[in-house]
């Protein structure tokens, strides 16, 4: 079953409903471009089915009872995760649409384009999923996954283990083909992703420390 997170805490939480309506209001959101596809209103019951189906369901404050997006237009929402704001009264839930999201028949309720981005850019939004489900592992530390394995091995395994694959990919590099190069390559990355994870960090620190380094401005430290 889905759990919630509060990225604050990095654990499982549990939501804050209104205490005056009963009410949760949940921002969905494209797990794959990250746009804001549109907002809705949960309670209890509605939240409980969206964990257990995947699928989101809503409350309707107009009609009095719960509604699953989709099931009359057939454009659902699968959910792929969910997080609770720091004070645990809102909720963002990443999700992939199954067509136009707005019942006028637009991507969005406010009518903007969710084109998915050019192959490159849906690529660097993969890191971030990427990180976001070992960030799940790290948690639930399930049995028989190798990234659990990773983390359970310590600090000093996750280090080796990315300077082992750094190795193998400058091998590649000097004497063996592109496509070992890049196989090699993302062996790195992951386990560049997980000893970052295991730091607290994140992937996207990286590129931001790169981008002030495009700046013309920029002095080494």
């Amino acid at each position: 079953m889905l759990q919630p997170t509060n990225n604050n805490s990095g654990t499982d939480a549990a939501p804050r409903f209104d205490s005056t309506t009963g009410l949760l209001p949940a921002i969905i959101q494209d797990a794959d471009t990250r746009q804001v596809l549109m907002l809705g209103y949960m309670n209890e019951e509605a939240y409980r089915q969206t964990l257990h189906s995947g699928r989101v369901t809503f409350y309707s404050r107009s009609r009095q009872c719960l509604w699953t997006k989709g099931e009359t237009s057939g454009h659902y929402l699968d959910v792929v995760s969910l997080h609770l704001d720091c004070d645990q009264d809102a909720l963002l839930v990443r999700a992939h649409p199954h067509g136009p999201t707005c019942h006028t028949g637009t991507d969005t309720c406010w009518g903007e384009d969710n084109t998915p981005a050019p192959a490159a850019g849906g690529a660097l939004h993969f890191l971030t999923e990427l990180q976001d489900f070992i960030e799940t592992r790290h948690r639930e530390m399930p049995e028989g996954s190798y990234t659990t394995s990773l983390f359970r091995d310590g600090l000093n395994r996750m280090a080796q283990k990315v300077g082992e694959e750094a190795l193998e990919m400058v091998i590649e590099a000097v004497g063996g083909t592109n496509e070992r190069l890049i196989y090699e390559g993302s062996d790195m990355l992951y386990h560049l992703i997980v000893l970052l994870t295991s730091k607290g960090l994140r992937i996207e620190q990286l590129a931001d420390e790169l981008r002030q380094r495009h700046d013309p401005s920029w002095k080494k430290h």
